[in-house]
């Protein structure tokens, strides 16, 4: 049957009461059960302490032995280094010892050494003292003797010294200058020689008028034209002088630009050929012959440049190079020139180991001003540097250029070839004419340049200015001396004057004596 509520409450507060009974019961036991383990833990405890008690009083006397033995050893090791020790000191100080024993030796020789040298010293002081008196009482019997004081002997010594160093040096500098001199002359002239030999050029044949001819005399008349009309068309647009006179069938043209002159000829052939002559003719001519005399100025810079063998050269200096065609210096073309000087420097360069091609190429160059003298102000040096730095040429083509005339010092290779090549160019026989003005000036400058040497008693300009003959005073000039004035003359010719090729200096010294017998 089933069970009531308060059976049910009845049965669950049995339950706990039960289950409480059984707990608190587990409790008491687990902890009887505890308290015998605690207690076998203590006795556990106590028992491992013991132990360990023992273990370490057992290890402490163990290391107490250990330590003692080691201060033992430490001790006995110390002992034997100290003992070491003082031996090495004992030893370093009987080192010591007879070190100061050989210094105080050595001292002692030294000190027995400065008496001695303290006596040399003073028989020195004395020997000296007696050297001075000996020295002073022979001056004094010197003087006495030569009847010369002590500054008058030295005077005459020093003049005599310098007399015989001005002789020695005269005759070591003529020496000198013999051997530079076979040696020089003998390669220089092997160098020019073959330089010249194997370049050719024409003699001066430059003239300021050009000769026209006609096929007969009436074409005088139609040349000057109804009241000359056409005659000063044509003079005003060349800037040219026609001049017509008796001369049969010619017309003489004048003018001292050649390339205006040019321009005037043919223009003037053209007319002639043609038979038309009138203003306008005659000005469509002139224009016709000038592009014709450009295209010939392009034509002759670059014929130039290629008969040298130079390449590269701007146009603007080719042209330049081809107005030189139509211009002359001294009565040599310049052109012609340049060209000249181009191939001498080439073959200068090559005898001398230089660059061949920038020789040649400054050398062409050299004159480059000539062809614009009459348009831009200044010297044709300054005018040829100017343009060769506008169209870049190199340094060493510039510097050449610029010092082709000494206007400055020449400081390569290459400049001093084109010096040379410049100057045989232009002295060569019939290379160039030279005015009597321009001549006369250059003998009196030279005579002039001599007469104001010390001692100089004449002088005489011979052979064009080519040799100095010089007369000097023998009282005054010895013949040491004549040596030293015959070089300072020509360095002065040298710095003062501008010459082709070279001038000899020749000085004349001579001494007669003339007695009459009664």
């Amino acid at each position: 049957m089933p069970l009531s509520t308060t059976q049910i409450i009845i049965f669950i507060c049995a339950l706990i009461a039960a289950l409480a009974v059984g707990i608190f019961a587990g409790y008491l036991i687990r902890k009887k059960i505890a308290e015998k383990e605690i207690g076998s833990a203590e006795d556990g405890a106590k028992r491992i302490i013991n132990d360990a008690i023992k273990a370490a009083e057992a290890k402490k006397k163990e290391t107490v032995v250990e330590a003692r033995e080691e201060v033992y050893r430490i001790r006995t090791e110390n002992e034997r280094e100290c003992k070491e020790r003082r031996i090495e000191v004992q030893k370093l100080e009987r080192r010591i010892q007879q070190k100061e024993e050989a210094i105080d030796k050595k001292y002692e020789n030294i000190e027995a050494k400065e008496e001695k040298l303290s006596q040399k010293l003073k028989q020195v002081e004395e020997q000296q003292e007696e050297i001075k008196s000996i020295k002073k009482g022979q001056l004094e019997m010197l003087e006495k003797i030569s009847g010369l004081t002590v500054e008058e002997a030295k005077n005459y010594l020093i003049s005599h010294v310098e007399t015989e160093a001005k002789h020695d040096a005269a005759v070591k500098i003529k020496e000198i200058e013999r051997q530079l001199k076979e040696e020089a002359d003998v390669k220089a002239r092997k160098i020019l020689s073959i330089a010249i030999q194997r370049c050719a050029a024409d003699h001066a044949s430059e003239a300021t008028v050009s000769v026209v001819p006609l096929p007969n005399d009436d074409m005088k008349g139609r040349i000057i034209g109804r009241e000359g009309r056409n005659i000063r068309t044509l003079e005003t647009l060349t800037g040219v002088d026609l001049i017509i006179d008796d001369t049969p069938e010619a017309i003489t043209l004048s003018s001292f630009d050649p390339v205006r002159r040019e321009i005037a000829r043919l223009s003037l052939e053209k007319l002639i050929t043609d038979g038309r002559i009138h203003p306008a003719r005659i000005e469509e001519t002139v224009e016709k012959a000038k592009k014709e005399v450009e295209a010939t100025i392009k034509q002759e810079g670059e014929r130039a440049m290629f008969e040298v063998g130079i390449h590269g050269i701007h146009p603007e200096l080719v042209k330049l190079l081809g107005r030189m065609h139509y211009r002359s210096s001294y009565g040599q073309n310049v052109l012609n020139h340049s060209v000249e000087v181009a191939h001498i420097s080439g073959l200068l360069a090559s005898e001398l180991g230089a660059d061949v091609t920038t020789a040649k190429r400054a050398g062409l160059l050299h004159d480059i001003g000539k062809a614009v003298t009459h348009e831009v102000e200044g010297s044709h040096v300054n005018i040829g540097v100017e343009m060769a730095k506008k169209y870049r040429e190199k340094e060493e083509v510039i510097h050449a250029i610029h010092a082709h005339h000494g206007d400055v010092e020449a400081e390569t290779v290459t400049a001093c070839i084109v010096q040379a090549a410049d100057a045989i160019s232009a002295a060569r026989p019939g290379a160039r004419r030279e005015n009597l003005e321009m001549y006369i000036k250059r003998l009196e400058k030279l005579e002039e340049l001599a007469g104001g040497m010390k001692g100089v008693e004449k002088s005489f300009a011979f052979q064009a200015g080519r040799e100095l003959r010089i007369i000097v005073k023998p009282d005054e000039v010895s013949d040491d001396d004549m040596v030293l004035l015959a070089r300072d003359l020509a360095k002065k010719i040298e710095d003062e004057m501008n010459y082709p090729g070279q001038i000899k200096v020749h000085v004349v010294r001579e001494t007669r004596a003339v007695e009459y017998a009664k």
